[in-house]
């Protein structure tokens, strides 16, 4: 069984993954990027696309609806000097600011548009192209079985299914029978994707037959997850975690340890005694210097 960390956008940057990587993660996924903002040249969109030393295996995420600009983007990605394993579509991103642009889950709703966008990235890079998508709308449309012909049709080398509807957000219920029915049917490998956070859930996820496993919210505190969910032992304390973290973040872009501090560190604390001062102190941050005040 394969463990992905899933592309969470503002978390999964290059020194959160290498961290999830030396924790366990069999591949990482880039945070999700615009099309349309690589088409643009769009510098801050670019930068999402930067690795660092220490990585491993990854894959990057694209949304986007418009055929040109995906097309744009896959041949733009793949003439980057990274190794990268695969390109991945979203259509599966319930958010409003992607959603109204026709991009992400928007796209559950046109299986047809999905395979032309994934014909577009195919004929511009010589990676394997594979989709993230959603059930359906609604559980009145349960449409992903046309979703995964498209994909087929389109050539896909995989797909990754959030085992809910667009309608249900982030909460709710999986629904692995259908999850299930996508793996039997499926010709190409499939990965199970929703509310994995310890070894019941996951094993849950399992028997539906996925080739592998993806991970997103539960790793945000503990990067070690993939590894604990292999059943292999887990050397480092979560105080080792985030010194690590913050070390990583201070080789990779200093600048942003005081944003990464208040936005994403702070939860390596969540629930321990005095859990919440610490918080209130991490919000009156501004320096790196006051970060080492802080004693962490």
């Amino acid at each position: 069984m394969k463990f992905v960390l899933a592309p969470l956008a503002g978390f999964t940057d290059a020194p959160f993954r290498r961290l999830c990587f030396e924790g366990g993660a069999d591949l990482t996924y880039t945070e999700m990027v615009s099309a349309a903002a690589i088409a643009h040249g769009h510098a801050a969109t670019q930068a999402l696309l930067e690795t660092m030393p220490g990585e491993g295996p990854l894959a990057c995420q694209i949304f986007g609806a418009n055929e040109a600009d995906v097309a744009c983007a896959a041949k733009f990605v793949s003439s980057l000097p990274v190794p990268w394993t695969e390109l991945n579509l979203n259509a599966g991103c319930p958010m409003q600011k992607v959603t109204r642009a026709g991009a992400g889950a928007k796209l559950v709703e046109d299986p047809a548009k999905i395979h032309r966008l994934l014909v577009a990235m195919a004929e511009n890079t010589a990676l394997p192209v594979t989709l993230k998508t959603r059930l359906g709308p609604h559980p009145q449309n349960a449409n992903v079985f046309e979703i995964l012909d498209a994909a087929e049709r389109a050539g896909a080398a995989g797909l990754t299914v959030h085992a809910r509807y667009t309608s249900q957000l982030h909460g709710g219920a999986t629904h692995l029978d259908v999850l299930a029915e996508v793996v039997r049917r499926a010709k190409i490998p499939v990965t199970g994707n929703g509310s994995v956070k310890d070894a019941a859930s996951a094993a849950a996820m399992a028997a539906t037959g996925v080739s592998g496993i993806m991970i997103g919210r539960a790793a945000l505190a503990n990067p070690s997850i993939f590894a604990e969910l292999k059943g292999e032992t887990v050397a480092k304390t979560k105080d080792e975690l985030f010194k690590d973290h913050l070390n990583y973040i201070l080789d990779y872009r200093p600048e942003l340890a005081v944003l990464k501090l208040r936005t994403h560190l702070f939860r390596y604390f969540s629930g321990r005694p005095g859990a919440a001062a610490l918080r209130a102190r991490i919000n009156n941050v501004h320096s790196l210097a006051e970060i080492a005040s802080l004693g962490l």
